[in-house]
């Protein structure tokens, strides 16, 4: 995770976590059992194949960069407000200490809606798979910059076989080669770069000629509104995936619509 000697957001969020994980004392074995007994996922990167651009959506209450987004959001409400303009899949942020979110906030977001969603949160051991698991996630986000090789693809592999979707996270093609050789089928490219955190819009329209074909590509981070979704779709992209942008909206569903073009 070499990202320049400037210690990043990402370091210390990912460091956290690793705490946490090292210190978690439930058992493995049972958390997975408990997974692989669990009831079946609505299925995240098919609803992503549909022609036309498709929309992530994500609930989000607050940023280590910005701050409180929309703190006191309701995330039934949220979540069947997106639905209702036309959102594809939802993203629901569970990190409490950094953002501000929780697993009752992805709970509560899918029981108000028929959309799969994501766990977007900081992936870093085999207890993070279970639980994304769960708490009724359809899919899982591993971030490359925060993994091993190594790590990315045994967790890659687990969050399959548990019947989960995986979204690997890229920033450049030597992610985007460790992110084919665990195969992942379903790659965004965040757009925001870990040591400035300024917003490169190059970056996703340099990645999207690199990805092969057959894999499902998202665009993450900096989506400001119709026209860079537009030039993303212009691009390949299959999806955008938007928090910001959508949480302080006065009108989300309308939002969301418009990012659909």
């Amino acid at each position: 995770m070499d990202v320049g000697h400037r210690v990043t957001y990402l370091d210390r969020i990912v460091a956290r976590h690793r705490e946490m994980v090292a210190g978690d004392e439930r058992s493995l074995d049972e958390l997975l059992a408990a997974a692989r007994d669990a009831p079946p996922t609505r299925g995240f990167r098919a609803a992503l194949t549909a022609p036309g651009l498709s929309v992530i959506a994500e609930i989000k209450r607050r940023s280590p960069s910005k701050g409180a987004l929309n703190a006191d959001l309701d995330p039934a409400a949220m979540a069947a407000t997106y639905q209702r303009g036309g959102a594809a899949c939802l993203s629901v942020l569970t990190d409490a200490e950094f953002f501000g979110g929780s697993p009752d906030d992805l709970r509560t977001a899918r029981a108000a809606c028929g959309l799969p969603v994501l766990r977007k949160d900081f992936t870093v051991g085999a207890v993070d798979v279970a639980d994304a698991r769960l708490m009724g996630a359809d899919a899982v986000l591993l971030i490359a910059a925060a993994l091993e090789r190594s790590e990315l693809v045994e967790l890659h592999a687990l969050a399959v076989e548990l019947g989960l979707d995986v979204l690997v996270e890229i920033h450049d093609e030597p992610e985007l080669e460790v992110a084919m050789a665990c195969g992942a089928t379903l790659v965004g490219v965040n757009q925001r770069d870990l040591v400035t955190f300024e917003v490169d819009h190059e970056r996703a329209l340099r990645m999207a000629r690199v990805i092969p074909d057959g894999v499902v590509r998202v665009a993450e981070s900096g989506v400001r509104g119709p026209d860079d979704a537009r030039r993303l779709a212009d691009a390949g992209y299959d999806a955008v995936l938007v928090g910001e942008t959508l949480v302080t909206s006065g009108d989300p569903a309308a939002a969301v619509a418009a990012l659909r073009g």
